[in-house]
This record gives structure tokens, sequence and C-alpha cells, in this order.
């Protein structure tokens, strides 16, 4: 910074005009992110800061920027749901949504997306990718359910005296600047001091900022939405978002995805909601049933309760259901390894589809030299922890020309779709790009022992 503030200012202009030169084809309203960027860090400016010209503002903002190659390394495993949008699509067709894993330097992943048009027959074309790609804005000072902050707080044994007088400082609901106003007073230090000195206080707050919501600018396309981690639980990543579009009891729609947070160590199970994929909240799953990787929740209440496919041990299927979609405390095994393809271990490849016949779930199964293939079972629509089908042979499996890439032998997918009674499948190809399958559904209702 002492360095950009000894410029002159012709030297200043002229640094500027050279990066507006290289940069400014690449991206949109580029003076406009320089000019944010400078107010995140324009607090490391000595006094005079307002002193400054509007070249040299910018300026400090490019010093403070570099581009990120989101997709560069992979873009795999996607998920697919019906676009909120079906106006202008032709009779017989449907406009889709498609999530991916994109992976870039570091190997840290984000969410990104594409759209296009499932025609009448089948046939497939996705809409051209968008030139420019940004992150979406953090909603600010976001607020939070009193009732529903506490239950978590519990679950994550956050629950003491200090916390509890914290909590009688606020209202049924409260904005994360009140939460703040609230740890400062009843842990007694100064602002931006009480997470580094109270373990307990770092945690309540760790977990209000782990819950939050970003919005995307509405001229943007979908595919220069880039969903990248925010919080501190993913730092190293948001891994393999699993959509689905969820009716519930009242006949509304929205769409959850589960996904996994990763910040190099720790694996969190976790929980995406949006209405329109302009504006996404996050929220954290709780409970002793939230473990591992692969949720995937079921598109609608069974039995008046959530229901959600699980994997606790990195060997078998789970089935787990609740009252509330936050809180999730018991899980029954549903499926293990039976046949050669998947004797390593099983799981889910996205949330179930309903079928006159029952839910029809992908399930993915690794087998020697951990080659992973896509297979698939069917569960009774009642009562969901029974399988009453079972493909004795893979669905899909990586082809000569779709077993070398990031990682080796693998097709994997984290969601289907059911359009005039063919499925349709992304796949993701070695953990490296991304296909499609399609089979008639009869035909693999026909294969299920």
């Amino acid at each position: 910074m002492e360095r950009i503030l000894a410029m002159p200012e012709e030297e200043a202009r002229d640094t500027l005009k050279q990066v507006f030169g290289e940069f400014d084809r690449n991206h949109q309203a580029l003076p406009v992110f320089y000019a944010a960027r400078f107010e995140q860090v324009g607090r490391l400016v000595p006094a005079g800061r307002d002193c400054l010209s509007e070249e040299r503002r910018l300026l400090i903002g490019a010093y403070f920027t570099h581009e990120y190659s989101y997709e560069s390394t992979a873009l795999f495993n996607p998920s697919i749901v019906l676009h909120p949008d079906q106006a202008a699509v032709p009779p017989g067709a449907r406009r889709i949504v498609l999530s991916l894993r994109a992976i870039g330097e570091g190997h840290v992943s984000s969410i990104s997306f594409r759209n296009g048009i499932i025609g009448v027959d089948g046939k497939i074309v996705l809409d051209p990718v968008g030139r420019f790609a940004m992150e979406p804005r953090l909603i600010p000072n976001p607020s939070y359910d009193k009732n529903l902050f506490e239950q978590k707080l519990y679950e994550v044994g956050l629950r003491d005296d200090l916390t509890a007088k914290v909590m009688t400082m606020l209202g049924p609901s409260f904005t994360r600047n009140e939460l703040q106003v609230g740890l400062e007073s009843v842990f007694g230090f100064a602002q931006g001091e009480v997470e580094k000195n109270n373990p307990i206080a770092r945690g309540i707050s760790l977990l209000a900022d782990s819950n939050y919501e970003v919005r995307f600018d509405p001229s943007q396309q979908l595919s220069e939405r880039v969903i990248f981690p925010n919080a501190l639980s993913q730092k190293n990543g948001i891994e393999d978002a699993r959509f689905v579009r969820f009716t519930d009891d009242d006949g509304s729609i929205k769409y959850y995805a589960t996904y996994t947070a990763f910040d190099g160590k720790l694996m969190m199970p976790q929980l995406l909601e949006t209405q329109d994929f302009l504006r996404f909240k996050f929220i954290t799953l709780n409970g002793p049933a939230v473990q591992n990787k692969g949720l995937a929740l079921f598109p609608r209440k069974i039995g008046g309760k959530f229901a959600m496919l699980a994997r606790q041990d990195d060997e078998n299927c789970y089935i787990m259901f609740s009252d509330n979609i936050h809180f999730w405390h018991e899980t029954r095994p549903m499926a293990s390894p039976v046949f050669p393809w998947e004797f390593i271990k099983i799981g889910n490849c996205g949330s179930p589809v309903e079928t006159e016949r029952g839910w029809l779930v992908l399930s993915h199964g690794v087998g020697p030299m951990r080659k992973y293939c896509i297979g698939a079972f069917l569960l009774d629509l009642n009562d969901p922890a029974k399988i009453i089908g079972r493909l004795k042979t893979p669905l899909i499996s990586p082809e000569e020309n779709e077993r070398a890439g990031y990682v080796p032998n693998v097709v994997y997918t984290c969601g289907l779709f059911l359009h005039n009674d063919l499925l349709v499948i992304p796949y993701g190809i070695a953990d490296y790009s991304t296909g499609f399958a399609t089979v008639p559904l009869q035909d693999v209702m026909n294969a299920f022992v």
C-alpha cells in the first residue's frame, strides 16, 4: 500500500490505464469492481484516504485483485433440474439447469452452471457459455431465526451461561450486527477482539457466518454465475452440489442442494436453498446423522417428513427422515454392496426421481482398481427404506476413452432427469469433464432384479 501511495500521480494514472488495456475486455464493469475492492481494503490506507484521486483508488483496487481460472482443472459431477423459467420453450421440450463442480488452481472447488433445452425427442442442446464470470454479492448483515439458531448452538455444544445471556439480548429475529453487539457486551471485549479471545464466542460467530446469503446480478447469464467458497468451513471447496426441485405440502416450489463443505481437513455436509438461481441461502445442517458426504434429498416429503439418502460409513447406503430440514438425528441402513462391481462401496448419485413403480435412485459402485460405475435401484413409494429392485450390472461404466483424466476410471453423477419416459443422465468423466447419457425408463425397469 505504501508503494502505491508513493507513486507520482501521473505514473499511477498511466499504470491504471495499462491495467485497463490488458484486462478490461475480460470483465464486465471492471472500474466498478475495483472501486468496491478499494472499499474492502481501504482501512489499510494511512490517514488521508479521502484525499486520494479516483484513479489512485481504482489502482489500489487492482493491486488487491487477481484473476482465478475456476474451471481450469476440471468440470464434472453434474446435477440436473427443471429450470424455474419455462417461457418460450417448444411444446414437449424442457429447459434445464445443470450445476457442475468446477476445480481450479489449488484444487479449490466451486459451483458453476449451464442451461439448455431437452427436446421432445430427448436431444440436448446447451446454451452458449457467457464470456464473463463473477461471484455473487454477499448480502450484508443477514438475519437469523432465534429459535432455530439456539437449536443449532445446542447441537454443536455451544450452550453455556454466557451464550444464554447473549441470546436473551436478541429478539425472535436478529441480524448479524445485533449478534455481534451482544457478543461484545457479554464477553467484554472490544469490537473485533471477541472471537480472538474466547472459543465459545468464536464458535457462535463461525456458526452465524456459515449461514449466509448471496445474490447474483440478474443481468448475468446463468453460465456466468460462480458460487465460490466464502465461509471458513468451505475455504478449500464447495463439492458435489446435488440440486433437487422440491415441492412442499402447500404446492410451493423451491430448489435445495446438498453439498460438502471442505476446509482442507474436515468435510461437512451442508445445504443450499434458492428459488430463482439468483439468490442463494447457505444453511448449516445439524444432528448426529449429518456425517460424511453424499446426502441427497427426496423431492417431496414422505409421510409428512423430509427424507434424505445418506452415507455414514463410506461403504453402505442409508436413509433418514426428519420433521425439520435443518436437523437429522437417526439413520437406517438401506443397501450394502452385493455385486462384484460394487464390492468396495456403494452410494447414491443424487436425489431420487419419482415414478409410478417407485423411487428411482442412481447409485455408484466401486470395484477393482477403484473403478467407479453407475447403477440404479428402486425404492418403495410409501416406504423408501425398502428396496424393490436393483440392477445386477452397471448402467454406465467408463468406456476406454473415458478412463483417463484427473481421477482415472471414474464415472459419477449427482442427479438425473426424467423427460418423456427418457432418463437423461449427465455424468462426470474421470473427474475431469462431463458428458450425457440417455436411456428409456422402461429399459431400466425391465432390468431390475
